[in-house]
């Protein structure tokens, strides 16, 4: 663990002083409405003595994003006087030791975070809510909702990521086909030893890389609310999950050997990068194992199977506040003013580059059409649930699909299996 008062960022503080200060396309925009105003600052001296009377903010941050947080809080303590400590920590780590944290009073009062956190932190009655009142119509409607919980918001969300279809632009110089099955035949028209190569994680199964295909025949993993947030309804069941899983043993080993339990995701990016395949599903992690093995990539939204749309699954990078907190509100002021902001998120983009969550950020950096088409696919996608009950279904779902895959069981029985399995694991 690292902590680093935020007073010795002058580089980072710069870097988002110039860009406030206007001479590119965002600066010449006008202030967002709940940036502090002087109406706000007429009882300020009070209130900055206030709230430096109760105590400092703590945030918890990982060594990527630090250099823009700290911008971000250097700017708040200029304005507010409340000082700021960053406590760097590794990323991994975070989640295990707020839980621990946070119920003996101890822990940050600002932590970064994954939104599929949310289920677990909130049993725990770790995180409170966050309200970003109208500012919440400037981010992507995904990344809402990935950090809505029963219909309230619990994080700030500033960066989100999901696979696409990634195609070898040399192969397949126009964008991929509406269909999966118009996909195919084009990939076999090209002539590669595959058409098209897919991670299957091997005999352990990957319900995620394959998700945005599942999704296609109406068959999500649960059933969503009309805001976005995760229901404990298992999804899968009834006619729509038969017909993906029919799918799945059509297209597998002993069907079409579209899909292989042979494939890992080392193995898939590797016949990608080999030139053996046009099209894969893959995320933004693995462009630069294509581009530096010399393949020009393009990346579009991921065909239909079903159907219906092809949503992939979203990861939605934030902020939470502890619900210990003893200075909450100052909290809520530096998240909802001065990380909420399109100077502060792109900073955050620039320090590790994730599409931003706040749309007209997302739509700045979408020059780049790598950038563009993750975006694109990203807006056709659901949030990864974060309700705790998803923990427990990642292992029958993931073990059903790579026997269906392999030919090992039939489709119709093994996803009956896999829905009792689930059922019985949740308590149903």
């Amino acid at each position: 663990m690292r902590k680093t008062l935020i007073r010795f960022a002058p580089l980072a503080i710069a870097v988002l002083l110039v860009a406030c200060g206007g001479g590119d396309d965002a600066g010449d925009e006008a202030p967002p409405e709940d940036t502090p105003t002087e109406d706000a600052g007429e009882t300020g001296e009070d209130d900055n003595e206030d709230q430096t009377a109760g105590g400092a903010l703590t945030i918890w941050v990982d060594e990527n994003r630090e250099p823009a947080v700290a911008a971000a809080a250097e700017l708040f303590t200029d304005e507010t006087g409340v000082t700021v400590d960053l406590v760097v920590k590794n990323f991994e780590d975070i989640r295990a030791d707020f839980l621990a944290q946070v119920p003996t009073g101890e822990g940050p009062d600002i932590t970064i975070g994954a939104h599929d956190w949310l289920g677990s932190l909130i049993i725990n009655g770790v995180v409170d809510s966050v309200d970003l009142g109208a500012a919440a119509s400037e981010f992507e409607d995904v990344a809402i909702e990935a950090f809505t919980y029963d219909g309230q918001l619990y994080g700030l969300p500033y960066a989100l990521e999901s696979v696409g279809l990634v195609r070898n632009t040399e192969l397949a110089p126009d964008p991929v086909a509406d269909t999966f099955d118009e996909m195919i035949a084009d990939g076999r028209d090209i002539g590669t030893s595959l058409p098209f190569v897919i991670n299957t994680n091997g005999t352990t199964g990957d319900g995620y890389t394959y998700y945005a295909f599942q999704t296609s025949f109406g068959a999500p993993v649960f059933v969503q609310n009309d805001d976005g947030s995760y229901t404990n309804e298992v999804g899968m069941g009834g006619d729509a999950g038969y017909a993906f899983a029919e799918w799945l043993g059509e297209n597998g080993m002993a069907g079409e050997g579209l899909f292989s339990t042979d494939w890992t995701i080392d193995i898939a990016d590797q016949e990608f990068a080999d030139g053996n395949a046009p099209y894969t599903v893959a995320g933004p992690w693995a462009i630069g194992t294509y581009v530096d093995a010399g393949i020009e990539v393009a990346v579009d939204p991921i065909p239909s199977a079903g159907g219906e749309t092809a949503a992939p699954f979203v990861g939605v990078q934030g902020f939470f506040v502890s619900a210990q907190s003893d200075n909450a509100l100052v909290a809520a002021d530096f998240l909802t003013n001065y990380v909420a902001t399109p100077d502060a998120i792109r900073a955050l983009h620039d320090a590790d580059p994730r599409i931003p969550a706040m749309s007209v950020v997302a739509e700045d950096v979408a020059e780049d059409p790598i950038v563009a088409g993750f975006l694109e696919a990203a807006q056709n996608g659901a949030p990864m649930p974060s309700i705790p009950e998803m923990a427990d279904v990642w292992e029958h779902w993931n073990a059903t699909q790579a026997a269906i895959i392999s030919g090992s069981a039939e489709p119709r029985e093994a996803w009956d299996k896999m829905l009792a399995d689930i059922d019985a694991t949740l308590g149903g």
